[in-house]
C-alpha cells in the first residue's frame, strides 16, 4: 500500500544493501548517490513512499538537514514529490521515460557507457555471487529469502517484472557474504536497467528468463557451485543478446 515505507518485502529489508552509513566529508554526495540508486532500481515503486526522514537519516548516518537537501535535489529532478497530511511523506514519481520505445533512446544511453564492459562486469559479479552462495551454503532463513524472491517473480504483470527480477538478483548478491560485491552489483544493475527500460518487455523472453531463474536458484540450493555459475552466465548472456539485438 502507498503508506508503506517500501523497506520490507520479498527477501526482507530490500534496501539494506544500498542504504548504508556514508563516509565523513561526502555525506551529501554519497547519500544522494544511494537514494538515487534506490529510485533507479525501482526498489521503492512509483507511487510508494520512501522510508520516513528519521529512518533514512539514521540509515545513512547523516543529519535530517542534509537529508532534506538530498530530497530537494530529487524533487527538482522530478523523481519524487512531497505530500502532506497523516499519510504524507516523500513519494516516488513515475519515470517520465518509463516504457520508452525506440532504439534511438537506447543508442543514446549506450553511447554514455561502455556496453561490453558493463555486461562483462555484471556477468562476473552474478556468476561470482551465485557460486559463493552455492559453495558456502545458505542458512535456513537465507534459503527462505531466496525462495521467496524467486516466487515473487512469478505471475506478475509485465510492468512489474523488471523490479521483481532486480530484487531476486540483489538477494543473491546480498546472500553471497560480500557487502562490497552486493553494492557493486547494485550499481551495475542500475546501468543495465536503464538500458533495458528502452526496449519492450517480451513475453517469451520473460518466460525463458523465469526458467533460468528457477535453474539458477535450484543449483544454488543444491550446493552446485559450478552449475550455479554456469546458470548465471547463461542468464546474463540472454540479457546481453537482447540488448545487442535491439542495437543491431
Amino acid at each position: 500500500m502507498a503508506g508503506d515505507t517500501g523497506s520490507t518485502g520479498a527477501g526482507g529489508d530490500r534496501l539494506a544493501a544500498l542504504l548504508r552509513p556514508v563516509r565523513a566529508g561526502n555525506g551529501f554526495e554519497e547519500a544522494l548517490e544511494q537514494i538515487l540508486l534506490v529510485v533507479r532500481l525501482g526498489l521503492v515503486p512509483a507511487g510508494e513512499r520512501l522510508p520516513a526522514e528519521r529512518e533514512l537519516a539514521a540509515r545513512l548516518g547523516i543529519s535530517r538537514v542534509t537529508l532534506r537537501e538530498v530530497l530537494k535535489v530529487l524533487h527538482e529532478q522530478g523523481l519524487v514529490e512531497a505530500r502532506r497530511g497523516r499519510y504524507g511523506g516523500t513519494f516516488v514519481r513515475p519515470r517520465a521515460d518509463a516504457g520508452t520505445d525506440g532504439g534511438d533512446e537506447l543508442r543514446r544511453r549506450v553511447a554514455a557507457v561502455d556496453l561490453e564492459d558493463v555486461l562483462r562486469f555484471r556477468e562476473v559479479l552474478e556468476a561470482g555471487a551465485a557460486g559463493l552462495c552455492a559453495a558456502h551454503g545458505l542458512t535456513g532463513d537465507q534459503e527462505r529469502r531466496l525462495r521467496a524472491a524467486l516466487e515473487h517473480t512469478r505471475d506478475v504483470p509485465p510492468a512489474e517484472y523488471r523490479r521483481r527480477d532486480t530484487l531476486l538478483h540483489l538477494t543473491l548478491a546480498e546472500l553471497c557474504g560480500s557487502p562490497t560485491l552486493a553494492a557493486q552489483y547494485a550499481a551495475v544493475r542500475a546501468t543495465v536497467n536503464d538500458l533495458l527500460d528502452c526496449i519492450p518487455l517480451l513475453v517469451r523472453n520473460l518466460e525463458h528468463s523465469q526458467r533460468q531463474h528457477a535453474a539458477l536458484v535450484a543449483a544454488v540450493l543444491a550446493g552446485d557451485a559450478d552449475g550455479a555459475r554456469e546458470r548465471a552466465r547463461e542468464h546474463c548472456a540472454g540479457t546481453a543478446a537482447l540488448l545487442r539485438g535491439f542495437l543491431a
